[in-house]
C-alpha cells in the first residue's frame, strides 16, 4: 500500500503547488492593475480633443493582466536549478523587507478604536478562515527540495526555525494591525488597500509583485519534479528536452487558466487551502505517524491525538470547500477573513531558499 500512499500524496502536492501558482497569478494581476490604473489616473495629464483623447479612468479586465504575465513566467520556469534563483530570491526578500516597513508605518497610523469592530464574525466566515489559515502552510511542499539543495544539510533545521519564526511573527502582527486599520474594507491582499495616488505605496505593490514573481518558480519546482520525469520517460532520449520545455509551459498555462476562471484572490486562497493544503497539513500526517510507529511507539494518546487532528482536517476540508464553492457560484459581499495573507507568501519559500543557499 506504500506505493498508493505515495501516489496520493504526490497528487495532492501537485494540486496544492499549482494552486499556489494560480494564487500568484491573481496577486500579480490585481496589484499591477492598481499600479497601472493609479498611474494613469493620478500621474498622467489627460488631453481631451478631437484628435487626441485619453480616458479619465483606465479599466482593463484583470484577466488581461494575467495573460500579460504568462510569457514572462513561462521563461522564468525554464530555469530548472533552484540555486540559479538564489540571487533573485535574495533581491525579492530585500525588496519585501523594505515594503513591510512601509506597510507597517502606514497601517499603524490612524487606527480607529477597536471596539467599533464586531466581536464575533458570521459563522460562514469560519470555514473561509480555515482555508486561508491552512493556506499558510504553502511552504510545506518546498521544504524537502530546499533541504536537498543545501550545502550543509544538517543545518537546515536552524534555517527552517528562523525562517518560520519570522514568518509567524509577520502573519500575526500584520494580520491583526491590518484588520484593526481597515476593518470590513480590507481586501484580499493588504497591498490592495494602499493608496493609488502616492508613488511610495505604488512602489510597494511593484516590489511585492517582484517577490511573488520570483517565488512562482520556487513553488512550481515541486510539481515539475513530480510530473516531468514520468512524462519524459514516455519519449525517446532525443525528444526529452523539447518535451520537458513543452510540459513546463503547459503547466504554467494551466495555472493561468485556473486563475482566469476564479479571478478573486480571497476565494482562490481559501479554496486551495481547504481542498489541498488541509490534506497535506492535517489529514495525511496523522495517518502516516500511526502506520509508521504503530508497532514501536504505540499509545492510546498517539491514536487519539492523530484521529482528532485528521477529523478536524476532514471537517475543515468539507466545510471550507462547500462555503468557498458556494461563494464562487453566488458571490455575496467581499470576504474579509483573508485580508493580509498574500504579502507573506514569498517569505515562506524564498526566504528559506536564499538562507539555505547561503548556508
Amino acid at each position: 500500500h506504500a506505493s498508493w500512499g505515495r501516489y496520493i500524496v504526490d497528487f495532492f502536492l501537485v494540486i496544492t503547488q499549482l494552486g499556489f501558482c494560480s494564487v500568484y497569478f491573481v496577486f500579480l494581476a490585481e496589484n499591477m492593475k492598481q499600479v497601472v490604473e493609479g498611474f494613469l489616473k493620478n500621474g498622467t495629464y489627460f488631453v481631451q480633443s478631437k484628435t487626441v483623447g485619453f480616458p479619465a479612468e483606465w479599466h482593463m479586465d484583470l484577466r488581461i493582466y494575467m495573460l500579460i504575465f504568462l510569457p514572462f513566467l513561462i521563461v522564468l520556469v525554464l530555469i530548472q536549478d533552484l540555486k540559479r534563483l538564489a540571487v533573485l530570491a535574495f533581491l525579492a526578500n530585500v525588496s519585501m523587507a523594505i515594503s513591510l516597513v512601509i506597510i507597517y508605518q502606514y497601517i499603524i497610523r490612524d487606527i480607529p478604536p477597536p471596539w467599533k469592530l464586531p466581536l464575533i464574525a458570521n459563522w460562514k466566515k469560519y470555514p473561509l478562515f480555515f482555508g486561508t489559515a491552512i493556506f499558510a502552510f504553502e511552504g510545506i511542499g518546498v521544504v524537502l527540495p530546499l533541504e536537498n539543495k543545501m550545502k550543509e544539510m544538517h543545518r537546515f533545521p536552524v534555517a527552517l526555525n528562523i525562517g518560520m519564526g519570522i514568518v509567524t511573527i509577520l502573519y500575526i502582527s500584520l494580520a491583526t494591525l491590518g484588520y484593526l486599520r481597515f476593518g470590513e474594507d480590507i481586501k484580499g491582499s493588504i497591498t490592495l488597500n494602499l493608496p493609488q495616488d502616492i508613488w511610495l505605496y505604488q512602489m510597494v505593490k511593484i516590489l511585492y509583485s517582484f517577490g511573488i514573481f520570483v517565488t512562482y518558480s520556487i513553488q512550481y519546482y515541486v510539481p515539475a519534479e513530480i510530473i516531468l520525469p514520468a512524462v519524459t520517460a514516455l519519449v525517446s532520449e532525443r525528444w526529452r528536452m523539447p518535451c520537458n520545455l513543452i510540459v513546463r509551459s503547459l503547466l504554467v498555462c494551466l495555472t493561468c487558466a485556473m486563475a482566469i476562471l476564479i479571478p478573486r484572490l480571497d476565494l482562490v486562497i481559501s479554496f486551495v487551502g481547504a481542498v489541498s493544503s488541509s490534506a497535506l497539513a492535517l489529514i495525511f500526517p496523522p495517518f502516516v505517524e500511526i502506520l509508521t510507529f504503530y508497532e514501536h511507539r504505540f499509545s492510546i494518546w498517539m491514536i487519539f491525538k492523530n484521529i482528532f487532528i485528521a477529523l478536524f482536517g476532514i471537517l475543515g476540508f468539507l466545510a471550507g470547500t462547500y462555503v468557498t464553492v458556494k461563494e464562487m457560484i453566488n458571490p455575496c459581499s467581499p470576504l474579509t477573513v483573508i485580508a493580509t495573507k498574500v504579502p507573506y507568501l514569498v517569505m515562506n519559500a524564498s526566504s528559506l531558499d536564499s538562507f539555505s543557499n547561503d548556508i
